[in-house]
């Protein structure tokens, strides 16, 4: 972890958890936002390019990731406490404003800054994940009828997902954090086919479902991450999916004006490019690429065709701004 600034803990005042965030460079900040299952590590490649590009890169484990806090409650992961979080932390760093950026999960919290805390952000980056709906249980069950089909639904029991996880941390990471390969169908498509979109159920006997993308180096850094705390805390965002829809109807409805940059990957199953068609009429400031010969994990896998995209556009938007 050479090029991957250390941590340091951070209490959220008020707020009632302690995020590690990791910090590299000066200039505008820019917030790196990780997706399940992940950590800020999954930004190693990215926070110091960013930092050397003229920008302060900001990279936390969220609420209930890696050497972050992780409360018990599972409605203590909701749309409101994630957002809040990120405002809280500019709040304690001195940081007016700042470009969110979010991977996966992630990304529906970096789209979800602009609505429910515009005062805060300088602009938005999609990073495979498009501004669009959160994923409600109702719609899902439409293409899945059995919740063990789909990871999003069988994960909604508590304790169910978590016992078998926490057994085999570092399978999950050796099989499905994985190169790209070519898409036969997406998520939606193959629920309707009637096939299944969750390996995770079948970690212990699943094959890898890609080339090896991580080095046995890499594998430690989650593998020991996930080992201490579980995975619980990241499960219990898609707990709050259903929630979120009702609470907050305007994030993905709401048109946004501040500049925006979505990054597609081509072959991403669980978030194809195609999902992300309708974000012109929603965003009025809207850059968009996509990454061929790209998985889901776009920030490991093609980091520097990432690193190139965002920090070209990001210095042509905010290399004067101030956070």
């Amino acid at each position: 972890m050479e090029n991957f600034p250390s941590a340091r803990r951070i209490p959220l005042p008020g707020r009632g958890v302690t995020l590690s965030v990791h910090e590299a460079g000066q200039g505008p900040a820019v917030v790196l936002c990780h997706g399940f299952p992940e950590l800020a590590y999954s930004w190693r490649h990215q926070i110091r390019a960013l930092a050397a590009a003229g920008f302060r890169a900001i990279a936390p484990d969220q609420r209930g990731y890696g050497a972050s806090d992780a409360p018990e409650a599972v409605d203590a992961y909701g749309m409101e406490h994630l957002t809040g979080d990120l405002a809280a932390l500019l709040d304690t760093l001195g940081i007016e404003r700042a470009v969110f950026v979010g991977h996966d999960w992630g990304g529906f919290v970096s789209w979800a800054m602009p609505v429910l805390h515009p005062q805060r952000c300088l602009g938005a980056i999609g990073v495979n994940t498009p501004y669009v709906p959160f994923p409600t249980t109702e719609r899902l069950r439409k293409a899945f009828t059995e919740d063990e089909r789909l990871y999003i639904l069988w994960f909604q029991q508590p304790g169910v997902a978590e016992s078998l996880l926490d057994r085999h941390p570092r399978l999950v990471f050796e099989k499905m954090m994985v190169r790209g390969k070519p898409v036969r169908a997406s998520l939606v498509q193959a629920g309707r086919a009637g096939g299944e979109f969750n390996p995770f159920r079948h970690i212990e006997t699943l094959k890898p479902l890609g080339a090896p993308l991580l080095s046995d180096a890499e594998i430690d850094v989650y593998e020991k991450a996930y080992a201490s705390r579980g995975f619980r805390g990241g499960i219990n965002w898609y707990r709050n999916v259903d929630r979120n829809a009702a609470r907050f109807p305007e994030v993905s409805t709401k048109p946004i004006s501040l500049p925006c940059l979505m990054i597609t990957a081509e072959w991403d199953a669980a978030l194809p490019p195609d999902m992300a068609k309708h974000m012109p009429t929603l965003c009025s400031d809207l850059e968009m690429h996509m990454i061929r010969e790209c998985g889901h994990w776009t920030q490991q896998e093609k980091p520097e065709e990432l690193n190139r995209l965002m920090i070209d556009w990001l210095q042509r938007r905010f290399a004067a701004a101030k956070g």
